[in-house]
C-alpha cells in the first residue's frame, strides 16, 4: 500500500479528468515513472500558464493521446520536480496532501507542502 506525505494510506487525486503515472487516479509512482508524478495539485491559470512556459503545455488538448486538456480547478499528479521549480518562482498550485505520494519528500519539504495545502474533494 501506497503512502501519503502525511503517513496515511495514498487517496485518489482525480478520475475526471482521469491522472496518474498510471492512468488510475492515484499519484502512485514506480521504477517506470521518470518523472515522479507524485504531488496531486488542484490547477491554476497562473500555474497552466507557467508549465507552458516552461514547454509543457497542460491545458492545450492532444486528441492524438487521448488527452482533453486541463483547466484551473482540475486536479492532477504533477512530477514532483515540476511542482518544486513552480515554488522555486512563487507559482506553485495547491496540494491535496492526503493524495500526494510521500516519495515526494525527496523533492520538496512538507512545511512547504502544507503552505499550499487544500481540503481534498469527495
Amino acid at each position: 500500500m501506497a503512502h501519503n506525505v502525511l503517513g496515511g494510506e495514498l487517496r485518489s487525486c482525480s478520475t475526471d479528468p482521469m491522472t496518474g503515472f498510471y492512468r488510475n487516479g492515484c499519484c502512485d509512482t514506480g521504477g517506470e515513472d521518470a518523472g515522479v508524478h507524485t504531488v496531486c495539485v488542484r490547477l491554476t491559470e497562473e500555474f497552466l500558464a507557467f508549465s507552458r512556459e516552461v514547454g509543457n503545455d497542460l491545458s492545450t488538448p492532444r486528441p492524438e493521446y487521448g488527452f482533453a486538456g486541463l483547466r484551473p480547478g482540475d486536479q492532477w499528479c504533477l512530477c514532483a520536480s515540476r511542482w518544486a521549480e513552480a515554488l522555486a518562482v512563487g507559482r506553485a498550485p495547491e496540494v491535496v496532501l492526503e493524495a500526494t505520494h510521500a516519495r515526494t519528500l525527496e523533492w520538496v519539504d512538507l512545511k512547504d507542502l502544507r503552505q499550499h495545502a487544500v481540503e481534498a474533494r469527495d
